[in-house]
């Protein structure tokens, strides 16, 4: 399971064009030197690249209204990006040194001037303020407010079988602001749903896993049902708990003790309190402390409906549950954002950094690169190079979707896992066997062919691709330094001569069929809310488990921060801290019977049986060394304690 964002934006709309000797004037350039002073800074990546010529419908309608967000730069946002690749880089003299959030903000922040002067430039042109941040300044306003103040039109385009709003060229900022802007969003609109406050659905209807079922890897053997890969196949898990991934990636003696983990995602589970006692209580986890698990939320919440509000609570579930079942005593942060939207999920990230909630910040959600613009990429890097100069790092999931080609019909990464600055979480199917013993480990790619009616085949054996983990190589972002003689060429080159960041860095269990025990409160067929528990997976388990590792990592080094933790994840390559995994780890082709109820709940309306393959990712391979399934590897016995440094 992993949420995906909707690519859901603040409107703009705007049509018309202002002389550039008014738009001077408000800037206080002399009327005679008007003309020949440009006096802006492009700020690129503002306009979007499915906004072409050939695309162009026209100027937008002067009638509509703005929202946007203008991004600070900060005083020194190369300072910025330096010092947290300086802090995050074992072979670095400041390695560790993390400033807190006043030193951060005091050191690269917007000044007072810079905010006063990018208010006084808005302004000018018509814009109201309706919001101060430490990173951004929120603007609303009329489409020649906009565009007088942003040196651009706003035209409709055609994208898809739509029509969306977007600037006819890149926006730009006054050259007297001296840079004081990183970005501007807000001025596409590709798609955009109304904002107003709502309030939170009730659970999902509920969901539960049929059986049989094996309770370790291979202990109850599918006899009756048909071969597969010329062996009898065993049945699937019912679901791994903490004791068993606590084994597989060797936590040992460490517990996650005085580390606090945050969760980002979008809304609040109203049960998550219950259900996070229950299940602890119910599956041999620890009892949670007073405050071990606490709530950040806003005020309000937005677009209910058009994100599926109700679906978030699982992943928050997901999220909480694995997490206290890897490391039983970190304490939990959960940070809820008001809506999928980007602006609400930045705000939520901006959050953790803001006031320092945790070293550690697991995301399970994501979309596709190709609906990731520039300046969206630019306000996250921020947020993430920020975090890094404070000692935080950010882990995100890197998608259940393979190479995205079945699903959109182009091969290509997730976003924000695609970033330079944050450690994307790739996804495997993991076995564990009796006495919670580590077996092996496959890159999660499944294909799935449903038993023949008559019981004695698999029909099209062994089926279409159903899912499997994000991963391959970034159109958009350029190879890191960390990545540079350990990814093989073949993959950072795959779209750029010079080289390109390729995902993921690291990976944990994240296949279903391997997959998670989870307990939540789900609305049953007969209106009642109950607790239930089911198996799950997707690489929003593999984010949670991974921050689990690092928080019992964290403890093994002293209690000290480990930061933006991929340079330190590479320079262990190749290492016995890592589980090298491959598609094949025992020589042949493994598979596993599945048996689901018809209708999700009960065996009222039949079941379904299938077998499913593993290590069957798209176009993805998980080979010996780094591969663009699994990246460098999972956490093996020792990798916990490589993090100290004493």
């Amino acid at each position: 399971m992993r949420s995906n964002r909707a690519k859901l934006r603040a409107g703009v709309s705007m049509a018309a064009t202002l002389p550039m000797l008014a738009g001077a004037l408000a800037l206080g350039i002399p009327a005679a030197h008007a003309a020949d002073t440009p006096a802006r800074d492009t700020l690129a990546g503002t306009k979007p690249a499915w906004a072409t010529a050939k695309a162009d419908k026209g100027a937008t309608s002067d009638s509509a209204k703005v929202s946007a967000r203008v991004y600070l730069a900060g005083k020194d946002a190369a300072g910025l990006a330096a010092y947290a690749k300086a802090v995050s880089d074992p072979s670095s003299a400041s390695y560790g040194k993390y400033l807190s959030a006043g030193q951060a903000q005091a050191r690269f922040g917007a000044t007072k001037a810079q905010v006063a002067a990018v208010k006084s430039w808005l302004t000018s042109a018509g814009l109201k303020v309706t919001g101060v941040h430490e990173h951004y300044v929120a603007v609303t306003g009329d489409v020649a407010s906009v565009e007088k103040a942003f040196g651009t039109q706003l035209h409709n385009y055609v994208k898809g079988s739509k029509t969306y709003r977007a600037p006819d060229k890149a926006a730009s900022a006054p050259a007297g602001l001296d840079g004081a802007v990183l970005t501007v969003t807000g001025l596409d609109n590709a798609p955009h749903k109304a904002s107003s406050k709502d309030q939170l659905p009730p659970p999902d209807a509920v969901f539960k896993n049929s059986g049989p079922f094996s309770s370790y890897y291979g202990s109850n053997t599918a006899s009756t049902l048909p071969s597969a890969y010329g062996t009898k196949i065993p049945y699937a898990i019912k679901g791994y708990t903490g004791k068993q991934l606590r084994a597989a990636y060797g936590a040992g003696k460490y517990t996650g003790k005085g580390v606090r983990v945050a969760i980002t995602d979008a809304y609040a589970s109203p049960t998550i309190a219950f259900d996070a006692a229950t299940y602890a209580k119910k599956n041999g986890d620890a009892a949670y402390k007073t405050s071990q698990l606490r709530q950040v939320l806003p005020d309000g919440y937005t677009n209910t409906e058009a994100c599926s509000a109700a679906g978030w609570y699982g992943e928050e579930t997901l999220d909480v549950e694995a997490v206290h079942a890897v490391a039983p005593d970190a304490n939990i942060t959960y940070v809820g954002a008001a809506s999928c939207l980007d602006d609400d999920l930045l705000d939520s990230l901006s959050k953790v950094v803001d006031n320092h909630l945790a070293d550690i910040v697991s995301n399970s959600w994501g979309d596709i690169e190709a609906n990731q613009t520039p300046d969206l990429a630019a306000a996250y890097d921020q947020v993430f190079q920020f975090g890094a100069v404070e000692g935080i790092g950010f882990y995100f999931s890197s998608g259940d979707n393979g190479d995205e080609v079945a699903n959109t019909g182009t091969k290509q990464v997730d976003t924000p896992a695609n970033s330079a600055w944050v450690t994307a979480v790739g996804g495997t199917s993991l076995a564990v066997g009796k006495g919670d013993k580590y077996l092996w480990e496959t890159g999660w790619g499944t294909e799935k062919a449903t038993l023949s009616t008559d019981g004695k085949s698999w029909t099209n054996f062994p089926g279409a691709f159903t899912s499997g983990a994000g991963g391959g190589t970034s159109k958009t972002v350029a190879e890191p330094f960390y990545q540079k003689g350990v990814v093989p060429n073949a993959l950072a080159t795959a779209n750029n001569a010079t080289g390109n960041r390729v995902v993921p860095d690291i990976s944990a269990i994240a296949d279903p069929n391997t997959g998670f025990l989870v307990g939540q409160t789900q609305t049953f067929p007969d209106g009642s809310q109950q607790y239930s528990e089911y198996r799950i997976g997707g690489t929003s388990l593999a984010s949670p488990v991974i921050a689990a590792v690092q928080a019992l990592a964290q403890q093994a080094s002293g209690g000290k921060a480990l930061g933006f933790a991929n340079p330190s994840i590479y320079s262990k390559y190749g290492s016995r801290v890592y589980h090298d995994v491959t598609d094949k780890p025992t020589g042949t082709d493994l598979a596993v019977a599945r048996v689901d109820f018809a209708n999700a709940f009960d065996g009222s309306e039949g079941l379904l049986t299938s077998v499913r393959s593993l290590g069957k990712d798209s176009s993805l391979s998980a080979v010996k060394g780094y591969d663009d399934v699994t990246g460098v590897g999972t956490p093996a016995d020792g990798y916990v304690q490589s993090f100290n440094r004493h």
